[in-house]
């Protein structure tokens, strides 16, 4: 589980084909510190699963596989060497929630669609998948590329995002242009609700039922 809290840039230094799936060996001297095979980190926003840690005159690297189908579903499969990620490892247990529950689990990708400047911040509007519109909500919170992050506006195919400047400068959002993809992962707590309601609403239809 993370928080959408970004912990540093990282870099994509080499990928490998593996035929139906890529090894990418990625650039993080935070995040793989105390890290360890089978540990896991996230990559902008997609939950990935520690290889190797190879430290030399480099820096210090860690290797991870991506499935066919991650590369597919999530932006990862543009991502390319030189590419900045964001990166995070998982919430300690009794650790500050600084963002909201982030699973790491990709529902889908968006488009960068436009970027307005304000004095002190700027709104970003980011095209939406319909089948996940029900789930964003105004003021609620969504993760972009693994940045955990507030809704503004929420229309039936987009929604906006006001960032500040601490995420401009720490995060991947910060140089993303209109027409490049990023991650979505919207609130596991709005899943939950759906299926709950949807049961309870069966079974009264069905106590109801002649």
């Amino acid at each position: 589980m993370f928080t959408g809290i970004v912990e540093e840039l990282g870099e994509i230094v080499a990928i490998e084909n593996l035929g139906d799936a890529s090894r990418f060996q990625v650039r993080g001297p935070v995040v793989t510190e105390g890290a360890k095979h089978g540990d896991s980190i996230a990559v902008n926003g997609v939950c990935l699963t520690v290889v190797d840690i190879i430290g030399d005159a480099e820096g210090t690297r860690f290797t991870a596989d991506v499935m066919a189908e991650t590369l597919d579903r999530s932006s990862l499969g543009a991502l390319g060497v030189g590419s900045r990620v964001n990166l995070e490892r998982p919430m300690a247990l009794g650790g500050r929630l600084g963002g909201h529950l982030v699973q790491g689990h990709v529902d889908g990708t968006g488009t960068i669609v436009e970027r307005k400047l304000s004095e002190h911040w700027e709104i970003v509007k980011i095209s939406l998948p319909g089948e996940l519109s029900r789930y964003v909500v105004e003021k609620g919170s969504i993760t972009v590329d693994g940045v955990s992050l507030t809704v503004v506006d929420a229309g039936p195919d987009y929604f906006t995002v006001s960032l500040i400047p601490t995420t401009l400068a720490l995060t991947t959002l910060g140089v993303k242009q209109s027409g490049d993809p990023v991650n979505l992962e919207v609130d596991v707590l709005a899943k939950y609700v759906e299926r709950l309601l949807g049961r309870d609403g069966g079974a009264r239809d069905q106590e109801v039922t002649p």
